[in-house]
């Protein structure tokens, strides 16, 4: 069950308040979505909010529903002192790989916000390119409520995204599965064949005599991006 006291709430605003400590004004939380899908871009959100912000239902975006998605992401997007997006479509994904895609997004969303960040928190392992202080905080989606922000915003804008392409692709059913390798998504790719939106590199279980789950294409990305 999720945590909704106010002693959380502090926790998870608590690198923030480290860095506000410091002197830094404007810290982003910065969050990709879309790593795993065999379709679409991979999207990053960067957002930052101001110290009285308080949402204290906010979580990550792989725990709430798409209604709390989209409730959380009109307030993150009506009370924060700024929010971006930045993307890497599925040809430079094929082109660069996962991981330079992923940071390429993170780079895109930092520079496209409106108000210029001082600091940044990201998600995961691994910092940005950006000449700017960074903190690279592992779950930092469940730890950081600015990375959780920025990871809503991200998710909601890519599901948006891939709701539009389902439109263009139906045979694909991008609204239900938004790009991920699902069973029947899978087998839709191996009888037509993939679309323009799809990873190229993604799909070896589609080469002669090669069988792949999902699992395996999973573990495929991780060990290759």
């Amino acid at each position: 069950m999720h945590d909704n006291s106010e002693e959380h709430w502090i926790m998870l605003r608590q690198d923030e308040q480290e860095c506000w400590n410091q002197g830094y004004t404007h810290v982003m939380g910065c969050d990709e979505v879309g790593r795993g899908a065999l379709a679409g871009p991979c999207v990053s959100g960067g957002v930052i909010l101001n110290p009285d912000f308080c949402l204290m239902d906010l979580r990550d975006s792989k725990e709430a529903t798409p209604k709390m998605r989209r409730t959380w992401t009109e307030i993150i997007k009506e009370q924060a002192i700024s929010w971006s997006i930045g993307q890497a479509e599925a040809s430079e994904i094929d082109t660069i790989n996962i991981h330079k895609a992923t940071l390429t997004a993170m780079s895109r969303a930092i520079r496209s916000s409106a108000v210029k960040p001082d600091y940044i928190l990201i998600d995961g392992k691994f910092i940005t390119t950006e000449k700017i202080p960074q903190k690279a905080i592992i779950q930092g989606d469940v730890k950081s409520a600015v990375i959780a922000a920025a990871s809503i915003v991200a998710k909601v804008y890519r599901d948006e995204l891939m709701m539009e392409y389902a439109k263009v692709y139906p045979e694909y059913e991008f609204d239900q599965n938004k790009g991920y390798p699902t069973k029947k998504h899978m087998d839709v790719i191996r009888r037509i064949g993939p679309c323009p939106i799809h990873r190229k590199s993604y799909l070896k279980f589609l080469e002669k005599g090669r069988q792949m789950d999902i699992f395996d294409i999973l573990v495929d990305v991780k060990e290759n991006g």
